[in-house]
């Protein structure tokens, strides 16, 4: 399991996914394998991802967090209306550098 991102990490990823637009919905069949699927493929593109949950939807965003974390071994840097903000690091080649925690070198 990866450390929970802290407050800083969180801020650094909401300032990079801030121009970004929605790569991935959530529809009408909610969190499902293939969404899964589609949401991990692309997690190793990007890294970072914001995730649009359709209106249709039977899971709300906040409802959605936790089944996409595990789902996908990814963090959720953010939830903001029907928006989430989904981070995994690649483990080769990773491109985006997080904040170091206060008082690690």
């Amino acid at each position: 399991m990866t450390r929970p991102l802290t407050g800083k990490q969180r801020r650094h990823l909401r300032a990079l996914a801030h121009h970004l637009d929605p790569v991935i919905q959530i529809g009408n069949a909610g969190v499902t394998e293939g969404f899964l699927a589609e949401l991990g493929r692309a997690l190793h593109t990007h890294e970072l991802v914001k995730v649009r949950v359709g209106t249709e939807s039977p899971i709300t965003a906040t409802d959605s967090v936790l089944p996409i974390e595990t789902g996908t071994k990814s963090q959720v840097a953010q939830v903001i209306g029907r928006t989430l903000i989904v981070y995994r690091r690649r483990q080769k080649d990773p491109k985006i550098v997080l904040p170091k925690e206060a008082g690690k070198k």
